[in-house]
């Protein structure tokens, strides 16, 4: 199928993006997730701004902690020096979205607008604590990922807004590790869990967990992270960890006729140790 008529407008400026856009308008950077949806007419924006080469956009930039412009590629972050130092399970999780051809042009910032519970990157945003930076004609605001992602396909952002940068804590401290149970034909997650685990010797002081692809958004799992925390991780730690999880999603679990809720349940529990053991090395 093909889109509606709708109207273009490429912005130059952060400013002028704002100022084009009207009330039936999207903003568009990589375009991978908002044009297969208008393909098949699920939206029908009657016009769209064009944000993908706003210079204020691009780049990434660390400083302290990790600032990466909204229409930085998947596969810039992927290969990003600075990200794989810094947060290594978001280079991971950019690494495995889509295909070669996605990441190429697919954005961060149309990534988590878009807010599919079954992408990569919000699991690990959320997990690694990360704060998404919102301008808006009013002005700007940053919203924590946890709040960001408020349900299926749904966000914080008002109508307007437009993501500017995300931005996250060095995290080169710990051990931080993105798994996923990848769709066959599409790859999106199934079951996705990412964990940020900061070690005191051979213990556990903190760990951060976040599951995506079983739920209708990703999930802070603190169950899973209070059975983790204070333990050397053994084989006690882990299976309560799994049993933890699969409470800490049971409101907000997704499925299909292929995958039902109970199976992606379950699975998550299992993806939770391999995240464990994939952070641990």
């Amino acid at each position: 199928m093909w889109p509606n008529k709708f109207d273009y407008v490429r912005a130059g400026s952060v400013d002028e993006a704002l100022s084009s856009i009207t009330d039936d308008g999207k903003f568009l950077a990589g375009g991978h997730s908002l044009l297969p949806v208008m393909k098949l007419r699920l939206d029908a924006p009657e016009q769209l701004v064009d944000i993908g080469r706003i210079p204020e956009l691009q780049g990434i930039s660390a400083n302290g902690g990790l600032t990466i412009g909204a229409a930085a590629t998947h596969d810039a972050i992927a290969s990003s020096a600075d990200v794989q130092a810094m947060c290594s399970a978001l280079a991971s999780a950019c690494g495995q979205v889509g295909d070669q051809g996605v990441r190429n042009f697919g954005t961060l910032g149309g990534n988590i607008a878009h807010a599919d519970p079954a992408s990569d990157p919000p699991t690990v945003l959320v997990a690694c604590g990360a704060t998404v930076n919102i301008q808006g004609a009013d002005g700007a605001r940053s919203v924590g990922a946890e709040d960001f992602f408020v349900d299926l396909f749904e966000t914080a952002l008002d109508d307007g807004e437009l993501i500017t940068s995300v931005s996250l804590p060095n995290c080169s401290d710990c051990q931080c590790a993105y798994v996923k149970f990848p769709h066959p034909a599409s790859r999106y997650a199934i079951v996705g869990v990412a964990v940020c685990l900061k070690m005191d010797g051979g213990t556990c002081a903190q760990a951060d967990v976040a599951v995506g692809g079983a739920t209708v958004k990703a999930v802070k799992c603190a169950g899973a992270e209070a059975a983790l925390a204070g333990t050397t991780l053994d084989d006690a730690a882990l299976n309560a960890a799994a049993e933890a999880v699969k409470s800490d999603i049971a409101d907000w679990l997704a499925g299909d006729i292929a995958y039902p809720e109970s199976y992606r349940q379950q699975m998550a529990g299992v993806f939770l140790k391999r995240a464990v053991a994939a952070a641990q090395g």
